[in-house]
């Protein structure tokens, strides 16, 4: 299988991988180009400005949730058919799970992939310097393909000339200049998610202008050319249904939850499963469903519209009453909780099948890979199941009821060590663990028989 592919990587967070991602794609695009986007790591953030740029959704590849089979399916299953596909490293190159490996990083991905890497550099206030940065990416690692260079943030036409007589080992493929007036917005948690509130699309156009101005788009085409065929592995193949029952699954999608993986929710579709998206924040009623997934997002953002929805909240506590199947992660977790403490110390009431409360702060409370195991049967499957997931959040649940079901072991991948999590109530289950379920499918197969399950019981009533 030949997919022509590139990787955009940096020296760190911050050097502008996002903003020559999106440009990158807005050029090729202009060219005619259908192009296949994917984002390293666990971020959500990212791939929706690569879904805006390139008008179809952006897959999540990482090596430490996902093994290196699934990666290789989960890439091959959705870059099939377009021109080109264009992969956004995370954090730094060689950055990931572990200080003295590949693990978890983008340096593994590309090796995966066999995919050649551009590197980002911020070349503000560099000149020869450059060089140096160049020969070491260049030979760090031997097995990996450092291929170009786009100097971020230089100061004109004339800079980006000097930085090339510098005569870097890596091609110098281009450049873009400071400019603060394109800049994306920002908030705790990174970039603001590329709606068309906060990002318009003519500023993702402006990038995709710039890049087409200042990029070597030919050059750049031949690299991603340039990497080898792929062997097609059985996991680009898709899942099976698991049941001739169609289920119809409501999925919490709007201000408030937005935070899904794609291939979470491609999982479902391919097990079986109807996606039935609904909005907390403004819908009346539930669809006609027979499971709710709540991702995360910033429910503490619309803290009072959420609250304020109260014929949604009856809607999902009845629901719940009557046994249907309620999956929850990180805001979804916030929103099912008794209420939401913002920042300024107001209390807004969400659904209250959860007992605690969620209390936002100003500093972050969890960050990094987890491992999980479920000590005893649930929505997701038999006890025993083990997957691998993601924390990032900036809020707490406190003053949780003492008889609380702690349905997960949580093993962090770095810091402190095991603890209870995964809170239980009947057919409720909620974590603040975003799980990726390409580290253990049967927690997607578990989910859609829970669904079917709770279909079948209505039928026969």
């Amino acid at each position: 299988m030949h997919i022509p592919r590139l990787i955009v990587a940096a020296a760190s967070s911050g050097d502008g991988k996002t903003t020559v991602t999106v440009g990158l794609i807005g050029a090729l695009r202009a060219r005619g180009l259908k192009v296949a986007a994917f984002k390293c790591g666990p971020d959500y953030l990212d791939p929706t400005y690569h879904a805006r740029a390139a008008s179809g959704a952006s897959h999540n590849l990482d090596g430490w949730m996902m093994s290196r089979e699934a990666v290789l399916g989960t890439f091959q299953r959705t870059a099939q058919g377009a021109d080109i596909a264009v992969i956004e490293g995370m954090m730094g190159l060689f950055d990931g799970a572990t200080p003295n490996g590949d693990e978890g990083s983008t340096a593994e991905i590309a090796k995966w992939l066999s995919a050649p890497v551009i590197l980002v550099v911020d070349a503000s206030g560099m000149a020869r310097t450059v060089a140096a940065v160049a020969q070491g990416f260049k030979t760090f690692d031997p097995h990996l393909r450092v291929a170009g260079l786009i100097c971020n943030r230089v100061g004109g036409h004339g800079h980006l000339e000097l930085l090339r007589r510098a005569c870097p080992a890596v091609p110098i493929l281009g450049g873009l200049p400071e400019n603060r007036r394109y800049a994306f917005p920002e908030r705790h948690l990174g970039l603001l998610a590329a709606d068309e509130k906060t990002v318009p699309g003519a500023l993702l156009d402006a990038w995709g202008t710039l890049a087409a101005e200042w990029f070597d788009i030919a050059a750049i085409l031949e690299l991603a050319r340039s990497a080898p065929a792929l062997v097609e592995t059985e996991a680009s193949a898709a899942t099976h249904a698991i049941a001739r029952i169609r289920p119809r699954i409501g999925i919490a999608f709007d201000d408030a939850f937005h935070f899904y993986y794609e291939d979470n929710l491609r999982r479902l579709e391919t097990l079986g499963a109807a996606l039935v998206r609904f909005a907390p924040t403004v819908d009346a009623v539930l669809p006609e469903v027979d499971g709710l997934y709540f991702g995360g997002g910033y429910p503490e953002a619309v803290a009072d519209r959420l609250a304020a929805n109260a014929p949604m909240i009856d809607a999902i506590r009845g629901f719940a009453a009557s046994g249907g199947p309620i999956y929850a992660e990180c805001g979804g977790l916030m929103y099912l909780s008794r209420g939401i403490r913002t920042m300024d110390g107001r209390f807004f009431p969400m659904v209250g099948l959860i007992p605690g409360e969620a209390v936002m702060s100003d500093r972050l409370q969890a960050l990094g890979y987890v491992e999980v195991d479920t000590r005893s049967d649930s929505i997701l499957g038999p006890m025993g199941l083990r997957f691998r997931g993601h924390q990032f959040r900036y809020s707490n649940l406190e003053s949780l009821a003492a008889d609380v079901q702690c349905l997960y072991e949580v093993r962090p991948r770095w810091g402190s060590g095991a603890f209870a999590e995964g809170y239980r109530v009947n057919n409720v289950l909620a974590s603040y663990v975003h799980a990726h379920w390409a580290s253990n499918p049967r927690a997607a197969e578990g989910f859609v028989r829970s669904c079917v399950a709770f279909r079948q019981t209505r039928a026969g009533r």
